[in-house]
């Protein structure tokens, strides 16, 4: 791929827990201001490529143990041998074929590995060509809301207890933002690959590679609907593709998000002021957004509009 690409994904959370801490809470810095880790946006990518049956090597899976029967996590060994159907990695003796696995696996080729088994003794280290930074929610109204949970079961645990403990069921606890909009962006540059193309181990990252990247970023998000992510859905993303050597900033610190009545308002004005300045070395502008719930500020030049929910120009 003859480019480089810079753009920004936005994630909308409404009722929903898009990204918690350990204490359940949304994740946030000192200072309050809620976050997203890459980790949350990459997690559902990589489950939809699982589900569609691609090679996917950094995913959780399970096992019985054998034993005691419990279940537990897979090892990086264990999930390696199983999805590029190996007997046993520790007779896997040349590194070349090991590194040749791991960029056919597609979150390997997308976002890179730290691939580290003793049993081998290969200890590799490979930068993605997407890079994610962390998304910043930009609505000043987010607040967490707690709720508390009825279960249909007692607690076991408090039989020896009073009776009127034992005959009460269990609460759990339910934690959500009432509104978020997170905002994180990425930079997509192929020539990461160039050192393992000379080692023959791939082809690089293609125009295919980046075509299903953008198809799974613009839909997975909404696709993955858990208990907890329910409610965060795909609401906005850029694509700026440039030549080779043009190198902007971080998009998303230029881009502004206002709540409205209605609708709400993502503004891309100090975006394309940015842009406008380096116009001679964009070759394409795509930007998805949802017209049923927000309306888009921005006078990007030969920008390409598209509804997010249907993939279709507006």
């Amino acid at each position: 791929m003859n480019k480089r690409v810079y753009g920004v994904l936005g994630i909308s959370s409404i009722m929903a827990n898009w990204n918690a801490d350990f204490s359940g809470y949304p994740k946030s810095m000192s200072d309050g201001t809620v976050f997203g880790s890459d980790k949350a946006l990459k997690y559902p990518m990589k489950k939809m490529w699982d589900n569609e049956g691609k090679k996917v090597l950094y995913i959780k899976s399970m096992k019985f143990s054998e034993k005691d029967g419990s279940l537990v996590p897979k090892s990086m060994k264990e999930r390696y041998e199983e999805i590029f159907e190996i007997k046993d990695l520790k007779e896997e003796k040349e590194t070349k074929q090991i590194l040749k696995n791991l960029m056919s696996a597609v979150d390997v080729k997308n976002f890179g590995a730290t691939f580290a088994e003793s049993v081998a003794k290969v200890n590799v280290s490979i930068t993605g060509a997407v890079q994610f930074g962390q998304g910043f929610n930009k609505y000043e109204g987010t607040v967490a809301e707690e709720q508390q949970i009825l279960s249909p079961f007692r607690d076991s645990s408090k039989e020896s207890k009073t009776d009127e403990e034992a005959k009460n069921s269990t609460l759990g606890t339910k934690i959500t933002s009432n509104e978020a909009h997170y905002f994180y962006p990425f930079v997509i540059n192929p020539m990461a690959y160039r050192e393992l193309e000379k080692l023959g181990v791939t082809e690089g990252y293609t125009e295919e590679d980046y075509k299903n990247f953008k198809r799974t970023a613009l839909v997975a998000v909404t696709s993955y609907a858990t208990n907890a992510k329910e409610g965060c859905e795909n609401e906005f993303a850029i694509f700026v593709e440039t030549e080779s050597d043009l190198y902007l900033p971080n998009l998303s610190e230029y881009i502004g998000f206002e709540k409205g009545e209605q609708k709400n308002c993502i503004n891309l004005e100090a975006c394309a002021q940015i842009l406008q300045g380096v116009q001679e070395k964009i070759k394409n502008v795509e930007i998805y957004y949802n017209p049923y719930t927000t309306i888009l500020n921005q006078e990007i030049a030969d920008a390409k509009l598209y509804n997010i929910v249907t993939q279709k120009e507006v």
